[in-house]
């Protein structure tokens, strides 16, 4: 199955997919950033959700519902510790453990934030790169119902930051902007 790529400038709380990434700490606490945004849109239920699982690896993705969100599931991944950044090793894993959780619960479309840029500290374009690699040579060796894959990213710096890296590497992808 070929995978296609969207670039998204936009929110990432109003996409119409199965599955968002949130760029979680180990701990599952939800506050700011993309989480924090995920928990106003969503709802206290996938704080509760989150509670009930407690804290996971650096590294590591799970899955909660996406309660009030277009998007039926969040996948939370734990990119840094609380109170610390995220290193080009936990964004590795975390993009290879989202698109593995995606891919066990047969997901079709998933999207992702900048994972790391906010809080985490890690720098747009090595993000961008990391991030990129990460899922061409996830789809290279592994078999997946995945086949929407979009990167959704709120702010217009971040974006072109994004859309530079992706035009440099002759990825196809499709540029689109919600509202």
């Amino acid at each position: 199955m070929k995978q296609k790529i969207f670039l998204v400038k936009g929110d990432i709380t109003e996409m119409d997919v199965e599955a968002i990434v949130n760029a979680a700490n180990t701990d599952l606490i939800l506050g700011g950033g993309v989480a924090g945004a995920i928990l106003r849109k969503g709802g206290i239920i996938i704080q509760k959700e989150c509670d009930n699982i407690g804290r996971i690896p650096l590294g590591e993705a799970v899955i909660t519902t996406g309660g009030s969100l277009k998007a039926k599931y969040v996948i939370h991944a734990a990119g840094m510790n609380l109170g610390d950044s995220v290193s080009e090793k936990s964004l590795k894993d975390t993009t290879h453990n989202s698109l593995l959780r995606a891919k066990e619960a047969k997901f079709t479309s998933i999207a992702f934030p900048a994972i790391g840029t906010g809080i985490g500290g890690f720098p747009v374009k090595d993000c961008a790169v990391i991030m990129l690699d990460e899922i061409v040579s996830f789809f290279s060796n592994i078999d997946s119902s995945l086949n929407k894959i979009y990167f959704v990213l709120y702010d217009k710096s971040i974006y072109d930051e994004f859309y530079s890296v992706f035009s440099g590497k002759k990825i196809h992808f499709i540029e689109m902007e919600k509202k």
